[in-house]
């Protein structure tokens, strides 16, 4: 008897996703449409500035400003490659001109500004464009009347672009303390991770700060923190969890209600709807 053997096939790259927190491998359109959380272990994965403003915005209300703010190489700085060959890059796979995308949206037929980080570019890193298009939103939502909402996900300040990068820390938590001084409402929400020059700087200084679950919050990372004072650090440092237990954040939500207490948020603040 003549027997056939089949020839294995191969598995579709891309088919399924490992959850970085637990392990568990999920089919990539189930993580999609439960918004990149991990169905095991509640997880939120990293997601696209695009994507996030898919999820907050009220469908075809987005209108990008500040898009002719691209980043430019000062510094002609090089480490494993130049600067600017990784903008290139980084642009070239995300198809954004650097690691923030701001605008004018409805959320619920409020309208607010929004200013969204994207991690997927470099990191999310602040240099010069981001701190500009930051600020820029604040004068935006000034100009509109409306509150301005902005998500942080980030390593902090971009080492690229030196005293630079640094420099945005200052001005955009100037512009929102001339902001909130004039009675504008500002909300951050904080993203897995959040961490560096940008927690040091406007993510912390909103009026509302709201985080997703167990995302990693804070300015040095734990391990270099813990080999610095060489103690044990305590169960869940830097985490969303963490922070509320000390008062650092106002509140924990989830990313499927996120649009919905924000939206609650802005009522409860005044936030009026367009007619």
């Amino acid at each position: 008897m003549a027997f056939r053997i089949r020839k294995k096939k191969d598995v579709p790259s891309g088919l399924f996703s490992k959850c970085k927190s637990c392990g568990k491998m999920i089919y990539s359109k189930e993580l999609e449409q439960n918004l990149y959380v991990c169905t095991e272990c509640g997880f939120h994965s990293t997601v696209s500035a695009r994507k996030r403003i898919e999820i907050t915005a009220d469908p075809g209300t987005f209108n990008e400003y500040f898009t002719d703010l691209k980043p430019e190489d000062r510094l002609g700085f090089v480490d494993d490659i130049p600067y600017s060959e990784k903008i290139e890059k980084a642009q070239e796979r995300t198809g954004n001109a650097d690691a923030c995308l701001a605008g004018l949206c409805d959320i619920d037929g409020k309208q607010v500004a929004l200013a969204v980080l994207d991690f997927t570019f470099m990191g999310g890193s602040m240099g010069e464009v981001v701190g500009e298009k930051i600020t820029r939103a604040v004068e935006l939502a000034t100009e509109n009347d409306c509150p301005i909402i902005i998500y942080s996900a980030s390593g902090g300040a971009r080492m690229h672009e030196g005293a630079i990068s640094l420099m945005q820390m200052a001005k955009t938590c100037g512009a929102l303390k001339k902001f909130s001084g004039n009675g504008g409402l500002s909300i951050s929400v904080l993203t897995n991770p959040t961490t560096g020059g940008v927690t040091a700087s406007f993510a912390m200084v909103c009026d509302i700060t709201i985080a997703e679950p167990k995302a990693l919050i804070g300015f040095a990372g734990p391990r270099v923190i813990q080999n610095t004072i060489r103690q044990d650090l305590p169960e869940g440092f830097q985490r969303s969890e963490f922070l509320l237990d000390h008062g650092q954040v106002d509140c924990i939500v989830a990313r499927s209600e996120m649009r919905e207490k924000l939206s609650l948020f802005l009522d409860y603040m005044g936030a009026q709807r367009r007619a």
